[in-house]
């Protein structure tokens, strides 16, 4: 695993939000990129929805029940919680908070529900990412290829779509998913440009105040 390069300067850590309607190739493009990167870590979230094949608790998402993820949201342990197709996510407040205060990025792969609620807690430390299909037809296509769901839970998912993806503006940065190389390429440009604005570079100051000593 290597890290994309940037600025060996001391900085805050960065939320890295990525969304997108189901099927638009949001968790491939997330995988790609924390695969791609060392210094980019995936928020694992809490969630009541059944486990995949192949899934692992608390490597893909912690599975709790509902009276579980209930009691942790009244203890205040979600950064932001969301009802979706029927079940709830939650991303856990601690492990966040401690990467970033050691410089660290993390990557939320979430909703539309999820980024407005991160947007309102941690606006100055957030950078969010829409991914949005080719075309309609594109993504339905997309949606029975993975063969993870019913044709009923894909109808389902097709006619969520829409309401999704009305949330695009809400975004900093929208990407047309054609191709994943060429969409990944463009995760990574943004990843790199937000890790070198100035206000995010706390170490800054210093730095240049020893050229100019020098």
């Amino acid at each position: 695993m290597k890290t994309i390069p940037v600025n060996k300067i001391t900085r805050r850590g960065l939320m890295f939000v990525v969304s997108s309607p189901s099927g638009a190739g949001k968790t491939t493009l997330c995988n790609r990129l924390l695969k791609a990167d060392g210094d980019l870590s995936l928020s694992i979230s809490a969630t009541t929805r059944p486990r995949r094949p192949g899934e692992v608790h608390g490597q893909d998402y912690y599975f709790v029940d509902e009276q579980q993820f209930g009691q942790m949201r009244d203890d205040g342990a979600f950064l932001e919680s969301a009802q979706v197709f029927g079940h709830f996510y939650g991303t856990p407040k601690e492990p966040v908070a401690k990467a970033l205060e050691n410089g660290k990025d993390i990557l939320f792969d979430i909703d539309w529900q999820g980024a407005q609620q991160l947007g309102e807690i941690a606006r100055d430390d957030l950078v969010k990412v829409f991914i949005l299909p080719p075309s309609r037809t594109e993504l339905e296509k997309r949606l029975r290829k993975r063969a993870q769901d019913s044709e009923e839970e894909v109808m389902r998912r097709m006619a969520k779509a829409d309401g999704e993806i009305s949330h695009w503006a809400e975004y900093d940065y929208v990407i047309v998913n054609y191709d994943l190389d060429e969409a990944e390429a463009m995760m990574k440009c943004i990843l790199v440009a937000e890790r070198l604005k100035r206000t995010r570079q706390t170490g800054l100051s210093q730095f240049v105040q020893k050229i100019v000593d020098a």
